[in-house]
């Protein structure tokens, strides 16, 4: 995996929020500079990973698309709406057709309903679509299947044990101690970093005890506007990272025999509005 588009929290955040602010005051619709922005990023993701090593300045790349989107919605605004409706239907991330793969083998424990409700919600399928095919309207089905994923990957570890493997991981992101971090990855550990195509996230897993130690610690990298705490993420615990007063980045951490097995780090804006939402 090439670590350069491995970019800190602090910068993402900046660099959104910079994006954001030149869509709303080209366009004075706070609402519209969010789709503008979002449009931007996956333009950015539509080019070659050799056509983004070949921009030199993300920033200024994504400030001048997003200019050049607001212009033309300007301009011609039932042709930006008409753009926006085509990309409600873009395809699944490379990031979730890898997961759904690493979840193949404990695919066969699930009920018929919640497989299908799980794969189906996997590739982007409108939850209604989904009930339609299984037969079910329950809206916790998908939810239900990915906590008994989550239970069989680590249901050789118990709680204690994972709490301990979470706060030494803490601790040497907090440290930037590259050794002790790898020293407690699993040799094929693998991370997914989910972005949703609206932060310079990595684009695929990441494999290998040390590359995923350093992608982490470059996530992570310290400075005065960020934190790391540790906190109960899909009932074990976890990370969040913060900017400012907002997540930022929640960490999910698989672990089996004392180390970790699998990373699982949210980026997307959009999937973290609950933990924003919630009083400090």
């Amino acid at each position: 995996m090439d670590q350069s588009e491995a970019v800190p929290i602090d910068e993402l955040w900046e660099e959104r929020r910079f994006l954001l602010d030149v869509a709303h005051w080209l366009l004075g619709d706070p609402g519209a500079a969010e789709s503008i922005v979002d449009e931007a990023y996956h333009r950015w993701y539509d080019l070659s990973d050799t056509g983004r090593r070949q921009v030199t300045v993300p920033r200024s790349w994504l400030a001048k698309t997003v200019g050049g989107i607001c212009l033309d919605c300007l301009e011609r605004p039932g042709r930006c709406e008409a753009g926006r409706e085509e990309r409600r239907g873009a395809r699944p991330s490379e990031v979730e057709e890898e997961a759904g793969r690493v979840v193949l083998n404990v695919l066969e424990s699930l009920s018929t309903a919640e497989r299908a409700a799980f794969v189906f919600g996997a590739f982007g399928m409108a939850p209604r679509a989904v009930a339609d095919l299984v037969g079910r309207s329950e809206p916790k089905l998908a939810e239900r299947a990915r906590q008994w994923l989550q239970l069989q990957r680590t249901r050789s570890t118990t709680p204690r044990q994972h709490d301990d493997v979470a706060r030494a991981v803490r601790r040497a992101c907090v440290t930037e101690d590259s050794e002790l971090l790898t020293s407690l990855l699993c040799p094929d550990a693998t991370a997914f970093f989910d972005g949703g195509g609206k932060v310079r996230a990595l684009t695929g897993p990441v494999r290998g005890c040390r590359p995923v130690a350093e992608s982490l610690l470059t996530l992570l990298t310290r400075s005065p506007h960020t934190t790391l705490t540790t906190h109960s993420v899909n009932g074990r615990t976890g990370l969040v990272a913060r900017y400012g007063r907002r997540v930022a980045a929640v960490i999910s951490l698989d672990v089996t025999d004392d180390r970790v097995a699998q990373v699982w780090v949210t980026l997307n804006p959009d999937k973290l509005r609950s933990w924003n939402d919630r009083p400090t």
